[in-house]
């Protein structure tokens, strides 16, 4: 599907829902839309789909500010927003007090640290609420995984 949309370089990360590619030209098209749309199309299924470059990826696993924290990447959530502008629907939330639990905003991401788990967390709850579809969530092991990827 992704070549047919001419795309190249076409690889995936296990069963994970994530697609690494090459854009063939450089321009304005909104990608994440396009893919969306596709998936929409081809398989009849509605999914968020943020689509970020490999620097956007580097710089998210790198500006991690739970490193000293989160001893559970598997619990660590980033969450790729399609549009930046959704951050400030997350902005009252850092005001509250979340702990062990906790939230940093970076550059078109989220962080959440899920210290009990991502399916008893009430800020996950929180944050799901407040941006509704605005972004997709990876934990700190699959951006890992996906970052190699894109090195090799």
């Amino acid at each position: 599907m992704f070549e047919e949309l001419g795309y190249d370089d076409v690889r995936t990360l296990l069963n994970s829902g994530n697609v690494v590619f090459t854009i063939r030209k450089a321009g304005s098209r909104d990608h994440a839309a396009r893919v969306q749309k596709a998936i929409a199309d081809h398989l009849g299924i509605q999914s968020r789909v943020a689509v970020l470059t490999r620097q956007e990826v580097a710089d998210a696993v790198a500006a991690n500010p739970f490193t000293s924290v989160a001893d559970n990447p598997s619990r660590l959530l980033v969450l790729a927003f399609a549009d930046p502008n959704v951050t400030a629907e997350l902005k009252p939330l850092l005001k509250e007090r979340w702990s062990p639990e906790a939230l940093a905003l970076g550059k078109r991401v989220a962080y959440l640290w899920c210290a009990r788990g991502i399916g008893v967390s009430r800020l996950w709850a929180m944050v799901n609420r407040a941006i509704g579809d605005g972004g997709t969530a990876r934990n700190m092991t699959t951006m890992n995984k996906l970052l190699a990827i894109l090195d090799n």
